[in-house]
């Protein structure tokens, strides 16, 4: 299984992509979790730069995520909205076919952010028909250095939320590649 993990922040010490990558490392070994980062060097979504003209960056987003089985957003929540990096990326991708039929389901690092996850879930029911909605997890990771996420992630209890989280979305992403 192939998981693709977007974190929604171009902030280098981000607590998101801080969470990601210790998901990556307790992540079952059946599920092979790579990370995608970099939102924040997508240039500014453009209906002119599609096609033959798309740039590097936004072919290169779009290949890995044609490679992947499944995709797990993890987004910080920037005036009670989603944060104008991801709202791009996923701007980027709604004229393809890549996304249409991705399972997808989110992971959140904040004990708040009710807001932009009630927007997020909008956007992505519209744009794929595989949002997991119901497959989600929420860790209350906020204002904890990277070192300190990783050991908050890697502690049992939470160790084995994220593993059953894997494991749930992981029979997801299999249930529906059987049927399409």
């Amino acid at each position: 299984m192939k998981i693709l993990a977007i974190s929604g922040s171009a902030r280098h010490n981000s607590t998101n992509t801080a969470m990601l990558r210790a998901v990556c490392a307790i992540a079952p070994s059946e599920i092979e979790i790579s990370i995608f980062d970099g939102v924040g060097r997508l240039p500014v979504f453009s209906p002119d730069l599609e096609g033959e003209n798309l740039p590097e960056a936004v072919r290169e987003l779009i290949g890995v995520i044609a490679e992947s089985d499944g995709l797990i957003i993890a987004s910080p929540e920037y005036v009670r909205s989603i944060p104008g990096g991801l709202k791009n990326a996923i701007d980027w991708l709604v004229s393809g076919d890549e996304i249409v039929h991705k399972p997808i389901a989110l992971l959140h690092a904040s004990h708040r952010g009710d807001d932009m996850l009630a927007g997020l879930r909008t956007v992505l029911a519209i744009i794929t028909d595989r949002f997991a909605g119901d497959i989600f997890l929420r860790l209350p990771l906020m204002k904890l250095e990277p070192a300190e996420v990783f050991k908050a992630v890697e502690a049992a209890e939470n160790r084995s939320r994220v593993q059953a989280y894997l494991q749930a979305f992981s029979a997801y992403c299999m249930a529906g590649s059987k049927t399409a």
